[in-house]
């Protein structure tokens, strides 16, 4: 008899939530239909941008806008909507989907009032949030052994303890995606699932 598909893939033995990766696949078609928006119509981007100084005019709305457009333009789309299906679908099927809401738009919302505040006054795009799953998903590798008797492939555990290390250069070098990801290593540490299936 075969093991499930589940059982066959790294991360099979740790997931513990939904096993069809809905919420993922709609956060996905939302920022999909975002970006055709944005590419179709460009002033649309200038509308919704993380912009400091709009901001300080009382234009909130761009703190949450922002995660769904991209300042990368077509390429800046297809590369995170990419980062999206993997860690996306990998984070839901671990953390299940209301924690994956909490680590990807809290992380999400967290880097764009960073970014305002501190690192990049302007700009747009969801990759802060998918890092902030990226942070997750490494505490999740890191604990693997110990808390779930879990042990990884080599490879996933070295990328896991390279990531807080990359997200404290990234900080320092003032890029903003760090501290997103930062703060999803310290909310999956927080958010880590008690046991598996």
């Amino acid at each position: 008899m075969t093991a499930p598909a589940a059982s066959r893939t790294p991360f099979g033995a740790l997931a513990t939530g939904a096993r069809r990766p809905y919420l993922t696949a709609t956060v996905f078609l939302v920022t999909l239909a975002c970006g055709i928006a944005q590419l179709a119509h460009r002033p649309l981007y200038d509308a919704v941008v993380r912009d400091a100084a709009r901001i300080d005019d009382g234009e909130w709305y761009r703190l949450v806008t922002g995660m769904f457009f991209q300042d990368g333009w077509a390429f800046g789309l297809v590369s995170n909507l990419l980062w999206l299906a993997v860690f996306g679908t990998l984070a839901e099927r671990v953390f299940g989907r209301v924690r994956w809401l909490v680590l990807y738009f809290g992380c999400g919302l967290f880097g764009q009032v960073m970014s305002y505040l501190w690192l990049n006054p302007v700009g747009a795009g969801n990759s802060m949030c998918v890092v902030g799953l990226i942070g997750a998903l490494a505490v999740v590798v890191i604990v693997a052994s110990r808390r779930y008797g879990v042990v990884l492939p080599a490879q996933f555990r070295v990328m896991a303890f390279a990531v807080p290390v990359l997200a404290v250069v990234d900080t320092v070098v003032h890029d903003n995606h760090g501290l997103p990801c930062l703060l999803g290593m310290v909310l999956g540490f927080l958010l880590l699932p008690r046991r598996t299936r």
